[in-house]
């Protein structure tokens, strides 16, 4: 890593994860192949940060440790990238066993239960699949109709601007994100 760390993918350790490393990869990491609109590729970063606002929103006294998962829920991806699932049961590893143990390690790095409880689980994936439909009808060139058919239409009366930022505004708007998080879990 960057920050002159070692990673060992198939054992990873807390103590060798750094939220800059994290941050700088996800910025890096683009959502959708790259294959959307704009100047910039919609990053994993940016994306992260709409999950962790739209968890929020969907549960507006979310406990902040639980905020923090969402913010981090696609972390494993700053080492891995963002592969689509059925790909990553075409490559033939149990790549759920691997994933999961990397987002264990980086959970315990920051003073996080190591697995997200069912209730956190299934609030995260309806952020997640919420920022997919608006990324994908701003960005990624699906109709609303496609999108609706794909990911069903947000329950949340909400409006998400999915404008892609350059690598460092994405990076920093994680970090910012995570800093102000860690913060009020520490007080």
């Amino acid at each position: 890593m960057l920050s002159g760390r070692r990673l060992d993918l198939l054992d990873p350790s807390p103590v060798d994860i750094e939220i800059e490393d994290i941050a700088h990869g996800l910025a890096r990491v683009a959502r959708w192949n790259g294959q959307t609109e704009g100047d910039w590729a919609f990053s994993v970063a940016q994306h992260s940060v709409l999950v962790e606002e739209i968890s929020g929103n969907l549960q507006p006294h979310l406990d902040i440790q639980w905020r923090l998962i969402a913010l981090l829920h696609d972390a494993p991806e700053y080492v891995i990238g963002d592969m689509i699932s059925p790909f990553k049961s075409a490559i033939g590893v149990d790549f759920k066993n691997f994933e999961q143990r990397l987002e264990e390690a980086i959970h315990l790095r920051f003073g996080l239960p190591a697995k997200t409880p069912n209730k956190i689980h299934r609030l995260i994936k309806s952020a997640d699949r919420i920022s997919a439909f608006f990324e994908a009808i701003q960005i990624a060139g699906f109709s609303e109709a496609e999108a609706k058919k794909i990911w069903g239409k947000p329950q949340l009366e909400i409006s998400l601007d999915v404008t892609p930022l350059s690598t460092g505004q994405a990076k920093q708007a994680f970090l910012d994100r995570f800093h102000a998080l860690m913060g009020e879990l520490e007080r």
